[in-house]
């Protein structure tokens, strides 16, 4: 029951319905306290929501059940960076790289971390020596000298934030997933794909990067995925390990129901079966018989008419009903048209032209 229910919240995430997500994870964590999986995916859509707080509090629940889990101390990093507690989240980064050195996000939040620690450190040795300057007054006063008086400056406003969303769709052999994101260059955008997961960083001109982790529903080639960073979206292109349908983009601990890509297979009750994410059967077999039943029934008229007669006596004549219609159309130049074998098969069907026209051949 609670795989199932975090299998939802899962379905959720990927739709960014965040709000939704939460609601089916709490419920999920509710059945199972024990999966640090829950709360590691929770904090992940807590910081979606850019609820920091509660996503440092799910992370560090997740790492107490499971302390060998990278995904955990990512969350927590992450999470305490934008608190801007840059020492804590740091030290996550660091017991995470330890636990999967493989993954290349680390080092980058290792790096952001360190920079903004030397910048507070600039920061505060640079109003200590402010503090330790001598200040001289006027002569045989000890007072200090009058600072001039400066206005404040208006702050430029704050960048807009920049709308974004993530889809995906699937071909036979790949899955591409896009990320709405306007005006990014190539130096903006980190991907780094692996076997079942999918990491990657946006730079905004807000200034705040857009995260994007995914732990696929599927294998991928790694070394065959591309990145293509266009004008209006960046499009992520992975090639799939294996030539089936994915029911969806991310893994939800449920065992999977591989639907190969195929023209259509006989199910248990005989009926035509195609690949779907649909819940919603269709007996393949009936929709093939109703469409014939139509073309059927449907009335035409003039020369369309008499030919859809002349077929449907065919296909439904015995052999020598056909054989007759055969040979009496190919031996009269398509001028008259038998079905009586007995008459036809003892003789050559002279050609009969129609009425006022006369019959020659092409070398005449």
């Amino acid at each position: 029951m609670a795989a199932e229910v975090f299998g939802q919240a899962n379905e959720a995430y990927v739709d960014e319905n965040y709000e939704k997500a939460v609601e089916l994870y709490t419920k999920a964590i509710e059945l199972d306290g024990e999966k640090s999986e829950f709360f590691t995916k929770r904090a992940q859509t807590y910081i979606q929501l850019e609820q920091y707080m509660d996503a440092v509090a799910d992370a560090t629940k997740a790492v107490e059940l499971d302390p060998n889990s990278s995904k955990a101390h990512l969350r927590k990093g992450v999470a305490s960076f934008y608190l801007d507690e840059f020492e804590s989240a740091r030290e996550s980064f660091v017991k995470g790289q330890e636990l999967d050195s493989s993954e290349p996000l680390f080092a980058r939040w290792i790096r952001k971390c360190d920079a903004n620690l030397n910048l507070e450190e600039k920061e505060e040795s640079g109003t200590a020596a402010e503090d330790g300057k001598p200040l001289v007054g006027a002569a045989g006063d000890s007072s200090p000298a009058p600072q001039p008086v400066t206005q404040p400056q208006p702050q430029a406003a704050a960048p807009p934030p920049v709308s974004k969303r993530h889809d995906w769709y699937q071909t036979e052999t790949h899955v591409i997933i896009t990320v709405m994101i306007k005006g990014l260059k190539k130096e903006d955008v980190q991907v780094d794909y692996d076997t079942s997961t999918l990491s990657a960083v946006f730079k905004q001109a807000s200034g705040a990067d857009y995260v994007l982790d995914l732990d696929l529903a599927h294998p991928i080639v790694k070394e065959q995925c591309i990145t293509k960073v266009l004008s209006t979206k960046v499009e992520m292109k992975m090639k799939k390990s294996e030539g089936i349908r994915w029911q969806c983009l991310e893994g939800d601990g449920r065992p999977y129901q591989y639907a190969q890509w195929a023209s259509g297979n006989e199910g248990a009750s005989g009926v035509t079966q195609y690949p779907s994410s649909s819940t919603h059967k269709r007996d393949w077999n009936k929709i093939v018989a109703d469409v014939n039943k139509e073309e059927k029934e449907e009335k035409t008229e003039g020369d369309a008419a008499l030919n859809d007669f002349f077929q449907q006596i065919y296909s439904d004549g015995n052999e020598e009903v056909r054989k007759a219609m055969n040979k009496s159309f190919v031996e009269s130049g398509g001028t008259v048209l038998s079905t009586n074998w007995k008459d036809i098969g003892k003789k050559k069907v002279d050609m009969k032209p129609p009425d006022g026209m006369e019959f020659k051949k092409w070398e005449q």
